[in-house]
């Protein structure tokens, strides 16, 4: 069982954010942003490869929702999904992580470069 299956089961704690009867948001326990929650279906989808076009319709609100809670829906905020081994993604279960809080900034862009487009 992977380590989010745990936190939906209730094994491993969690700072919940918001969660109905399929979704779990909480703040990631190592954030990048003032603001980084993982949004997660409660079912084990390995990766955002092997998404349903169903669960996605019922995931995009609730991720709207949360950053409505978190009150990002206005300023902004980015919302990522790493996908399988090459796209970065480390834990083997689907999870967008919501950034906010601040301006953010792209990591490969030079300061200068990143003053620039902001």
């Amino acid at each position: 069982m992977c380590i989010f299956c745990k936190i939906v089961q209730g094994e491993i704690p969690c700072n919940k954010v918001h969660e109905n009867d399929e979704f779990l948001a909480f703040h990631d326990v190592n954030p990048k942003a003032p603001i980084h929650i993982l949004v997660i279906p409660k079912k084990h989808i390995d990766k955002f490869q092997n998404v349903t076009p169903e669960l996605m319709a019922k995931m995009t609100p609730f991720i709207q929702e949360v950053a409505k809670i978190l009150e990002l829906d206005q300023r902004g905020y980015r919302l990522i999904v790493n996908n399988g081994e090459d796209g970065g993604q480390e834990v083997m279960h689907l999870h967008f992580h919501i950034l906010g809080g601040t301006k953010l900034l792209w990591p490969q862009l030079t300061p200068d470069e990143n003053k620039k487009y902001l």
